[in-house]
């Protein structure tokens, strides 16, 4: 059987080994061999872990290898991120796991420098965790419950993927990266075109992309909606491999000559331009060109997209006897501490100093509202992967994403104009040999006498009993199409910093798009209310935060019923007990209104009989029928009231 990459590594991994290929959106099980989380997940990930191995006598980890990474919390205003640090570090050190302090670097940038590896299959509890499958891995971002279940050796639930051949073909114009290949794709697919699919990259052009390259192609894959995008282990990825001193960890891995894909789709990169994602939206896409002339306030390089070694050289050397556009605010957001260290012995990093730009740590940082938030009504320009409205932390500013090349071009001649502009292409050419060694901190051998540190805001885990037969429900809120898991609840300084406490975050659900929803729902609560939310397509797109969904069933939203839902945030509300049911027909969204009251007589029958229908009285007694895509294992786990009880009654 000629296989792709993607069936090569499904198939190394089921859990239940068939002679047969799975189907595309067959449930399937796979072994897990890698995970990372981050400190905005992490936190509740560790808790949910604790929670499943509480009766266990070892509680060591059983994947081969689990880090958890702190850089989105950085910012430490007052005690919850620090306590939430010293939790993690403590909690790594108790059952197995590597950690990663603030400061070391952005997660993904730093796990594929370090921990990648072709063939195998990492979890992570952040939505940009595809980023390493640019070394020839399958990298899922998932929900932090799905990571913690790993961790305690349980497989993962997902449907097998259609596979997608992207082919590429020529080489890019000067002054055309990576990040234009991207959008270029999201225009052509948009945001919801790739859920449920994995684009696997193949073509003579994959030789002139670096790793860097194919990982901002991985990377930003994500706001396509796919489960993950994955290109080979081929000569590139063996130099990569040796420049980070683990050529051990190195295998050549290729698809079978002549193996079949679900489709296909071909580029040609010669005709790629330079792109830019206006305002609210990744796929929001159009031509440098078209914005020619346009003023900007804000300049920001780097974040997990574009904050490579390959992308801070190019910056650094094109801002050699430069100065940045006084009208323009520039920072630059190195992926790690190798990449700031490469610079320095390159002798770049004196540019950044001398330009004007401000070089701050190498964390997530402005991507998700943590600082360097834009002036009001501003016109910022980043490198990074969202722009959804008011992720900036102003709600009137608007972001632009681009490359590093024409981000470059805006901070030297505060407008948009096409990079060309700047001059001669430069060189980049890499030490032949990196000396870097980055500061993890490796589980000790002994951890018996280790003591978890618990800081007054991390809060017990909320429980959450078993569905009821009957469900009585108010309408609180009908939604349009795309809301983001940032619309969903926000992230940002403030937010963030609450992660561990469900219920003081909860108080925040819609905060930023609906600041009025909150005390709506406070005061119906009180008289034991329970809702459903109305949506349109693509409901929950964005961040894998799995807060978003647990304040929905900690606020007593029971349902969602959207046109449709993006891949992570479904499996979130189904894991914390809130149940996606979708339109049959589209038209009928518009029949339901706000403060109306739904009723859903005999769920669990609804749910467990085959029609895969559940069908809900409206106003007038009229009848309204949905639809609703479970696994079996998916109907039990809503059934027991969320994916937590489940496992525990399992266990």
């Amino acid at each position: 059987m000629k296989l792709n990459l993607t069936q090569k590594i499904i198939l190394s991994h089921l859990l239940k080994k068939d002679r047969f290929l799975p189907s595309p959106l067959q449930p399937i099980k796979i072994k897990v061999d890698q995970t990372l989380t981050q400190d905005a997940t992490g936190t509740m990930v560790y808790l949910q872990y604790e929670s499943i191995v509480k009766e266990r006598k070892d509680k060591k980890i059983k994947v081969s290898l689990a880090v958890s990474y702190v850089d989105h919390n950085t910012l430490q205003p007052s005690f919850e991120n620090s306590d939430d640090h010293r939790y993690l570090q403590t909690v790594a050190e108790k059952y197995g796991i590597i950690f990663s302090a603030a400061g070391n670097g952005i997660c993904h940038q730093l796990h594929l420098e370090n921990f990648a590896k072709p063939k195998q299959v990492l979890l992570g509890s952040d939505s940009h965790t595809p980023t390493s499958s640019a070394v020839g891995m399958l990298a899922i971002g998932v929900g932090g419950l799905e990571v913690a279940c790993a961790l305690a050796g349980e497989p993962f639930s997902l449907r097998m993927p259609y596979v997608f051949n992207i082919i590429l073909k020529n080489k890019l114009k000067k002054y055309v990266s990576a990040k234009d290949i991207i959008l270029y794709l999201l225009k052509k697919f948009t945001v919801r075109g790739g859920i449920n699919k994995i684009f696997e990259y193949t073509g003579d052009a994959i030789k002139t992309l670096s790793v860097y390259d194919r990982a901002t192609i991985t990377n930003m894959g994500t706001e396509l909606g796919l489960t993950s995008s994955i290109f080979p282990s081929d000569e590139i990825t063996r130099q990569f491999f040796k420049f980070q001193n683990r050529i051990k960890d190195f295998v050549y891995f290729y698809a079978d000559d002549g193996c079949r894909y679900d489709d296909k789709y071909e580029i040609d990169l010669s005709e790629i331009s330079p792109m830019v994602a206006c305002p609210h939206s990744p796929d929001n896409v159009v031509s440098v060109e078209e914005l020619e002339g346009l003023e900007v306030s804000q300049v920001c390089i780097g974040s997990c997209t574009n904050s490579s070694l390959k992308d801070m050289i190019f910056f650094a050397k094109m801002l050699e006897n430069k100065k940045v556009n006084p009208n323009v605010s520039v920072v630059v957001y190195p992926g790690s501490r190798q990449v700031i260290l490469v610079l320095e012995q390159l002798g770049l990093l004196k540019n950044f100093y001398n330009s004007g730009v401000r070089v701050m740590e190498p964390v997530c940082g402005a991507c998700i509202g943590q600082g360097q938030a834009p002036q009001s009504g501003g016109i910022s320009v980043r490198t990074f992967n969202r722009n959804f409205e008011g992720r900036s932390g102003t709600k009137d500013a608007k972001v632009y994403l681009t490359s590093v090349e024409v981000a470059t071009a805006c901070a030297i001649f505060g407008k948009f104009v096409h990079p060309e502009k700047l001059g001669e292409y430069p060189k980049i050419k890499l030490p032949k040999k990196n000396k870097f060694k980055p500061n993890f901190i490796y589980p000790p051998k002994d951890s018996k006498n280790i003591k978890i540190f618990f800081g007054p805001n991390i809060k017990p885990l909320p429980e959450f009993s078993r569905l009821e037969k009957n469900l009585s429900l108010y309408v609180i809120k009908k939604l349009p199409d795309n809301i983001s898991t940032d619309d969903i609840l926000p992230a940002g300084t403030k937010i963030l910093s609450l992660r561990s406490n469900i219920s003081a975050i909860s108080e925040y659900m819609f905060f930023n798009k609906y600041p009025e929803l909150t005390s709506e729902i406070k005061t119906l609560k009180k008289e034991n209310r329970n809702f459903i939310l109305i949506a349109g397509e693509n409901y929950g797109q964005g961040s894998s935060r799995e807060h978003a969904a647990i304040v929905q069933r900690y606020n007593n939203i029971r349902i969602v019923l959207a046109k449709s839902f993006s891949r992570i945030h479904k499996n979130n509300l189904i894991n914390f007990g809130v149940i996606p049911l979708e339109f049959i027909d589209e038209k009928d969204y518009e029949i339901l209104s706000e403060k109306e009251e739904i009723i859903i007589e005999d769920i669990i029958s609804q749910l467990q009989a085959r029609q895969q229908i559940v069908i809900i009285k409206i106003k007038n007694n009229n009848i309204l029928k949905t639809k609703f895509s479970l696994t079996d294992e998916e109907i039990k786990i809503l059934l027991f009231g969320g994916k937590l009880n489940f496992v525990k009654s399992m266990l």
